[in-house]
């Protein structure tokens, strides 16, 4: 009697799925065009960086995402639907929560009230289990739960507007210059933090000035000047350039 045995081939990996896909948006304040027909696609569970300098569009694209910035053309495709024409709030029900530069935190409400906020899109009894998660990633923000925000160091204030954001339990988290004015230290603690998300399967985009920091931990990265995508790759790839270490880097 001859035994049979099933041989099991082993596939290869499926390919990330774009979780975002922006194509030839533009944008403008009045008549001036900040946003020239930029492409920039963010697959699930990437990190993907945008890297330029002060003035470059970034924020300005991270904006018309998530839609407090009008666009003029193009089209914004999230989970394989086209949102540009969602207002904000439609957005972040979608999926889609943006970490604002300079933080933005309701500084005379406590900690938890600020975090409370971020779940405004959600069931109620969702909030206390989103909480405990919070204060388990952010130690420091269930120490001084009941204190005002303005009270909060800037590094205390950054962890506390990505809390924030991730009380939505987004799909796609945007950070806008997390490292704006922080000190070194603090600076390399809330990239560790945001590579720890990414690690936990969050999709981020972030848009960032300290090109080095960004792109050393960054799947994938776009690099832009005066509204236009002028170089994409992967975020190695791009330290290793010379025009980037030239222009970014001051190597």
């Amino acid at each position: 009697m001859t035994s049979s045995a099933t041989v099991h081939v082993a596939q290869p990996a499926a390919e990330p799925v774009a979780l975002l896909s922006v194509k030839a948006l533009s944008s403008h304040y009045g008549r001036i065009q900040a946003l020239h027909s930029v492409d920039l696609t963010v697959k699930t569970g990437q990190l993907v960086a945008l890297v330029g300098a002060n003035g470059a569009g970034k924020t300005t694209l991270l904006r018309s995402i998530s839609g407090v910035q009008p666009v003029s053309s193009g089209s914004i495709d999230f989970l394989q639907q086209d949102i540009h024409r969602m207002v904000a709030s439609q957005r972040v029900r979608a999926g889609i929560s943006q970490v604002p530069e300079g933080r933005q935190v309701f500084a005379p409400m406590t900690v938890e009230d600020n975090l409370c906020l971020g779940a405004f899109t959600r069931a109620k009894a969702e909030t206390a289990h989103s909480l405990a998660l919070m204060y388990q990633l952010f130690p420091i923000l269930h120490q001084k739960r009941h204190l005002p925000a303005g009270t909060l160091s800037g590094g205390q204030q950054q962890m506390l507007a990505m809390a924030r954001a991730l009380m939505a339990k987004p799909k796609l988290l945007l950070l806008d210059e997390p490292s704006m004015g922080l000190a070194p230290l603090i600076v390399r603690e809330i990239f560790q933090l945001i590579q720890k998300l990414r690690d936990q399967g969050i999709t981020i985009l972030v848009v960032e000035q300290n090109a080095r920091a960004a792109l050393s931990i960054a799947d994938q990265g776009y690099v832009m000047e005066l509204g236009r995508i002028v170089m994409s790759g992967r975020g190695a790839e791009l330290l290793k350039d010379e025009k980037i270490r030239q222009a970014y880097l001051g190597m």
